[in-house]
């Protein structure tokens, strides 16, 4: 009774809390913030940290602060590198959302990679009860994945879902409510900038930052060759590491390719060593439902028909693949039976 009257002046939310992005929704709305994982913050002359700007305005700084502001991403890899800086970023957002309902603390479920230790999952409810959240639950990244794409996650077939995004590769089967079988790797988008930024300081000895490795991964990538009258090129600007002066190179989607292979080859291999692990049974609805990619990495152009030729099955790119773990965390937030069978594994 108490819980159904704090539901009524509540404003319940889930958060999937990304190394790129975190985004949240609430309850009957929707996804209602977008915003970068990223906080500046300026350190005073007694080494306190003072908070600037959390978000899209701290991911403005990035790169470009002076030496007593430091714009920091808190979450790497998929989990909490810095605790202090992340439970600011999550009361802020928290608050953002909850700011006229401050007397009664909001239920938050948060998504999380499908691996992490017991010890990270305690940093992550901690982190949020910190913030001032009235319950804390964790759904598993490849569950809310699954969910978000619209896949049958609660019938008696297994669908195979890959989610890319920022700090993880996770990688789930689903069935009858549960992840059969799950692999995480830390090589996802972050990896693929970085993987840009040192072929383009290898090959052409320019200096760039991430987010310009980015920016060229979102404008000219490609996994796969593209027809001559379909490459694309852009100027880069940067500085030449040998003469110390700024200049700017054109640069084309086959070199793109080229720095992408690694990262992209590491993604293929963790596919291919799921679907060996995968049962007879599961294996037949697989091949008839095929794979289906969702996060930020399945924006990439051709990569549905480069892990196509990898492992010779059908692969689909959800609808809106970038919001669909949001979209699952937030179904879950709606409909509590999904929450009760799928959040068990992670509490």
């Amino acid at each position: 009774m108490v819980g159904k009257v704090l539901e009524l002046f509540s404003t319940d939310m889930s958060i999937d809390l990304g190394t790129a992005n975190t985004i949240v929704s609430v309850k009957g709305k929707g996804i209602v913030i977008n915003e970068p994982s990223v906080v500046a913050v300026k350190r005073d002359k007694f080494g306190v940290n003072k908070v600037l700007a959390v978000g899209t305005e701290a991911k403005k700084m990035v790169g470009k602060t002076p030496g007593n502001v430091e714009a920091i991403r808190p979450m790497k890899d998929g989990v909490i590198a810095d605790f202090d800086i992340t439970e600011t970023m999550i009361r802020y957002f928290i608050q953002k959302v909850h700011a006229r309902k401050r007397f009664v603390s909001p239920r938050v479920i948060i998504c999380v990679p499908y691996d992490l230790t017991q010890v990270e999952r305690k940093a992550v409810k901690e982190a949020a009860y910190n913030a001032n959240a009235r319950e804390v639950h964790l759904i598993a990244e490849p569950m809310a994945a699954a969910i978000g794409a619209g896949l049958p996650v609660m019938e008696p077939v297994g669908n195979l879902v890959v989610d890319i995004g920022g700090g993880t590769t996770e990688i789930g089967v689903v069935s009858l409510g549960g992840l059969v079988i799950s692999k995480s790797i830390k090589v996802a988008g972050d990896k693929i900038d970085k993987a840009i930024v040192d072929f383009v300081k290898e090959k052409y000895n320019l200096l760039i930052g991430e987010r310009t490795g980015e920016e060229i991964k979102i404008r000219i990538g490609s996994a796969v060759v593209l027809p001559p009258n379909e490459e694309l090129k852009m100027y880069v600007k940067g500085k030449d590491q040998i003469r110390g002066l700024l200049t700017k190179i054109e640069l084309t989607s086959k070199d793109i390719k080229d720095a992408m292979e690694k990262p992209l080859k590491d993604i293929a291999n963790a596919l291919k060593e799921v679907l060996e692990q995968m049962p007879p049974d599961l294996a037949g609805d697989i091949v008839e439902n095929g794979i289906v990619l969702t996060g930020g990495g399945a924006l990439i152009r051709g990569l549905d028909v480069y892990l196509k030729n990898v492992v010779k099955l059908p692969v689909f790119v959800a609808e809106n693949p970038l919001l669909a773990v949001a979209k699952g965390t937030g179904e879950a937030l709606e409909n509590i039976d999904i929450l009760k069978l799928v959040h068990s594994e992670n509490d």
